[in-house]
C-alpha cells in the first residue's frame, strides 16, 4: 500500500470544536475545489455524532459554491427535529464565512414493515474478473483506478472499459465497481458516510458516456450542483459494492444522474440521484 495513499477514516474523522460544530481537512490532490464527495461524506459525519440511536436513511443536498482544499471547513450542525421515530439535522459547511454547501440528513429509529422489494441488479462481470482483465485498459487514463485509490481512497473498477476508447453508450448505463481502499472499523455510520463521500466519484460520466467522452475528458467541466441518497439496507463500504449510472436527461447546460448501488449478492443498499453543470471548454 502506497505511502501516500489517502486514509479515508482520517479524512472522516472531524474534529470537534463546539456541540454542533465540527471542523473538516481537506483530501491532498492537485484539484483546485473541495471534492463534493468529501463535503457529503463529512457533512454526514458531523450530523451523525448528534444523533443517538436512530441510523440516517436520506441525505438532500446542494453545493453552493466551489471549497478551497487549502481552507479548513467548519460543519455547523442545526437540529430540525427529534420526533418519535425520525430526527432530521441541516449541516452547513463554511469556509471564511461563507456557506459552499448545505445537506439535510434525515435518521430513522428501526423498524418492521409491511413490504419489501427492490429492483434486481444488472448482469455484469464480478470485481475478479476485471481485476485480472481490465489493469491494461485503465492504465491509460490520467485518473485511472492506482490515481483514484491512492488521492481519493477509493478502489475503482470500470465495466465498459470501451468508454477509455471513446465508445458511446446510447442509454447512458455504465457499471463501477467500488469500495474503500482502507478496511474500516466496525461502525454502521462509518460505513453509511464512507459510501456517500464515495457516491458523487464518477455518477457524472453517465451524462457524457451517451456522447463517447472518455472519462475524465479534460475537454469538458463537470460540476455537482446537488445530490441526493437513499440508504435502504446494511452494507460495508469496504466490500465491493457494484454502482450502476443511468442519464435519463441533459440539457441548457445541465444533466441529470441516478445510480443504485447494489452488494454482490444482488442486495439493493442505496439509490442516488445527482444534477450536475455540464459544460465544454472554450478552448478544447
Amino acid at each position: 500500500m502506497s505511502r501516500t495513499l489517502t486514509e479515508l477514516p482520517a479524512i472522516l474523522d472531524l474534529e470537534q470544536l463546539d456541540l454542533r460544530l465540527f471542523r473538516g481537512k481537506s483530501l491532498n490532490t492537485s484539484s483546485p475545489r473541495v471534492f463534493g464527495g468529501q463535503l457529503i461524506g463529512q457533512a454526514m459525519v458531523a450530523a451523525c455524532r448528534t444523533v443517538k440511536d436512530r441510523v440516517p436513511h436520506s441525505l438532500h443536498g446542494y453545493f453552493l459554491k466551489a471549497g478551497d482544499p487549502q481552507v479548513p471547513i467548519i460543519y455547523r450542525v442545526e437540529a430540525l427535529r427529534d420526533g418519535k421515530s425520525y430526527s432530521s439535522r441541516r449541516v452547513t459547511a463554511i469556509q471564511c464565512c461563507d456557506a459552499i454547501s448545505s445537506i439535510i440528513t434525515s435518521f430513522h429509529a428501526e423498524e418492521q414493515g409491511a413490504f419489501d422489494h427492490q429492483d434486481s441488479m444488472p448482469d455484469v462481470p464480478p470485481p475478479i474478473i476485471l481485476t485480472s482483465e481490465e489493469t491494461d485498459n485503465q492504465r491509460m487514463c490520467v485518473e485511472g483506478p492506482e490515481f483514484i485509490r491512492r488521492y481519493y481512497g477509493i478502489e475503482f473498477l470500470m465495466v465498459e472499459t470501451g468508454r477509455y476508447f471513446g465508445h458511446k453508450f446510447e442509454d447512458g448505463r455504465i457499471h463501477v465497481w467500488i469500495k474503500t481502499a482502507m478496511e474500516l472499523p466496525d461502525d454502521p455510520m462509518l460505513h453509511t458516510c464512507a459510501l456517500a463521500y464515495a457516491s458523487d466519484y464518477s455518477l457524472l460520466d453517465a451524462v457524457t458516456a451517451r456522447y463517447g467522452c472518455k472519462p475524465f475528458d479534460k475537454r469538458m467541466i463537470p460540476a455537482s450542483i446537488d445530490h441526493a441518497m437513499w440508504f435502504h439496507r446494511a452494507f460495508r463500504a469496504d466490500n465491493w459494492l457494484l454502482y450502476t449510472h443511468d442519464s435519463p436527461s441533459a440539457q441548457r447546460g445541465r444533466g441529470i444522474a441516478r445510480g443504485l448501488i447494489f452488494k454482490p449478492d444482488g442486495t439493493l443498499v442505496a439509490s442516488v440521484a445527482q444534477e450536475g453543470s455540464i459544460r465544454e471548454r472554450a478552448d478544447k
